[in-house]
């Protein structure tokens, strides 16, 4: 059983949000209404609270409401939140990151995944606009169930009728019930972010990488019931809710964070791009003045993969992955890290290609392992990451994980 906080918008499809309603309560969920004031001139609210059994909030500014700031505490509560219909205003709130109504609110507060299924006239669902909005909220992570093709309100036949209730349910049950349990009682170990390796007290080595492949992986696992631990370089982004972040600055402190906690975990998914390079000799003292002409030498660093395989052995746990960052075809130089490194599974990617590797918010990827290779075309980092644990989840059933210590 879930909790869903079920958003109406103003479309006439805000009729069909009442069965949707019924049906999420027969999957054994509980259903939390929220309706903006467009859509109360189409449905109303009386309708939903017979239903629910639970009253219905239609204002951000409602009497009572305020002592507990009510979007905040139903953010944190829900288990995800589900906006059908979906109108073109609303993507576009949800896009702008506009806050000006109850539920616009709730979204920008809640980290719990977010389900539209949006309905609207033809030529608005194909416009440039709207179709900007669609891929922006993608990219961060938000399902979209499509609108059906069909007899418009407006008197048109195309695409745009909302998606019948029991296809959005079902999308919705099976969202939440993977979230809920799938990965419960494993213990995830993540890496994310880059390294920094420091020349003196104001300049250091490093890359572009962002923590948004690690994050979103972190993310994904957390939401399947994992207890996960993301060990993470300094980032540009925020890290995700739900998991212990462990901060780190270089390449060896990664390796000892990691380390310290690899005999705990199920799972372990170096997503990190750590700098195979640092100053020989450590960080200087001071800053190095601009005028000083200096050479510096660069020794290697400790791979923490190949530390880790080597640390392993022939035990079966924890389940290790890698990535292969490279410029160019990935795939052979994966299969080396697979056989070299002792790996599970090795996610590969060139970072020439565009949406791909450091930075962007999309990525195209290739998993290989000792069963094969798969292609994943240009995806959301999101999206990448939930494929990711459904090829953990594969190869964890396998064998049994180990109950985790309270």
């Amino acid at each position: 059983m879930a909790l869903i906080g079920l958003g109406v918008t103003g479309g006439i499809g805000a009729y069909k949000a009442v069965e949707l309603t019924r049906l999420l309560q027969k999957r054994g969920h509980v259903v939390r209404v929220v309706m903006t004031r467009a859509a109360r001139r189409f449905v109303g609210p009386l309708t939903f609270e017979a239903i629910t059994r639970a009253p219905v909030i239609t204002s951000q500014f409602a009497p009572g409401l305020n002592a507990s700031i009510e979007h905040i505490a139903l953010a944190s509560d829900i288990d995800a939140l589900v906006v059908a219909p979906a109108t073109a205003n609303i993507i576009g709130k949800f896009a702008g990151g506009i806050a000006d109504d109850f539920l616009s609110s709730l979204y920008l507060a809640t980290t719990a995944p977010v389900v539209l299924a949006p309905a609207m006239n033809s030529n608005m669902w194909a416009h440039p606009a709207v179709r900007a909005n669609v891929t922006t909220l993608a990219d961060r992570g938000v399902r979209f169930v499509d609108p059906g093709s069909g007899y418009l309100a407006c008197g048109w036949v195309g695409p745009g009728r909302l998606a019948e209730p029991d296809i959005i349910a079902a999308a919705v049950d099976d969202l939440v019930t993977r979230r809920r349990s799938s990965l419960d009682k494993v213990r995830v170990l993540v890496t994310a972010g880059p390294t920094v390796e420091d020349i003196d007290a104001v300049r250091f080595v490093g890359n572009r990488s962002s923590g948004r492949m690690g994050f979103a992986i972190a993310e994904a696992a957390a939401a399947r019931g994992a207890r996960v631990t993301v060990v993470a370089g300094p980032t540009s982004v925020p890290p995700p809710g739900r998991v212990e972040v462990v901060a780190v600055r270089s390449a060896r402190d990664m390796h000892t964070a990691v380390f310290d906690r690899a005999a705990e975990a199920d799972v372990i998914v170096m997503a990190a791009a750590v700098a195979d390079y640092t100053p020989a000799g450590g960080r200087r003292d001071g800053k190095i003045e601009k005028g000083e002409a200096i050479t510096l030498q660069l020794e290697r660093t400790a791979d923490i993969l190949a530390d880790l395989g080597r640390w392993r052995g022939e035990r079966a746990r924890p389940l290790l992955v890698g990535f292969a960052a490279q410029a160019g075809e990935p795939t052979e130089a994966a299969r080396r890290k697979l056989t070299d490194k002792r790996t599970d599974l090795i996610v590969a990617n060139d970072v020439t290609q565009p949406g791909a590797g450091f930075d962007t918010t999309t990525n195209i990827v290739t998993f290989v392992s000792r069963n094969g290779d798969e292609a994943l075309p240009l995806l959301s980092k999101t999206d990448v990451a939930s494929r990711l644990i459904d090829r953990i989840e594969s190869l964890l059933q396998a064998a049994p994980v180990s109950p985790v210590v309270p």
